[in-house]
């Protein structure tokens, strides 16, 4: 009952957060900015960003729900929150503003926040802790994709 408990607000927090950063970016991908962009050849087509970012929430939710039960510290809530802040802000700072540089600089902590979760707590989640490579893998995908488009445009 704990974990499923535990579960649901992280599914709460994480599936929030795709919510807030999908209207902060005020229809980014799909505005004329955007769409104009000299994109990396290996930009997936769109579908594949909402498919992507489901299952990364899916299994991050467990991930932090196994984590936050063996250790309820205010590192684990903290490295959480501070994912979830540029998790979040992101999508503003990229999308909506146009900041690609700013942006890049954000999606690179954030990859660090998240490989610093993967590489950190993997001892005490023993192979629970590949719950997180997807989010880590597609971190540094779009990590690359928003470097070329900063070198590029």
């Amino acid at each position: 009952m704990k974990f499923t408990k535990t579960l649901f607000i992280f599914l709460i927090l994480n599936f929030g957060a795709l919510a807030l950063g999908r209207w902060l970016m005020n229809n980014g991908p799909q505005t004329d900015w955007y769409i104009n962009l000299n994109k990396a050849p290996w930009t997936p087509p769109g579908w594949v960003f909402g498919v992507a970012w489901t299952t990364i929430m899916l299994c991050f939710s467990y991930f932090m729900s196994y984590l936050y039960l063996k250790q309820p510290t205010q590192r684990v809530i903290g490295l959480f929150v501070i994912q979830w802040l540029f998790n979040v802000s992101w999508n503003y700072v990229f999308f909506n503003q146009h900041l690609v540089g700013l942006g890049l600089a954000i999606i690179a902590t954030l990859t660090i926040v998240v490989a610093i979760l993967f590489f950190n707590f993997r001892t005490d989640l023993k192979v629970k802790h590949l719950l997180i490579l997807p989010y880590l893998i597609w971190l540094c995908i779009a990590t690359s994709l928003n470097a070329y488009i900063l070198v590029y445009n």
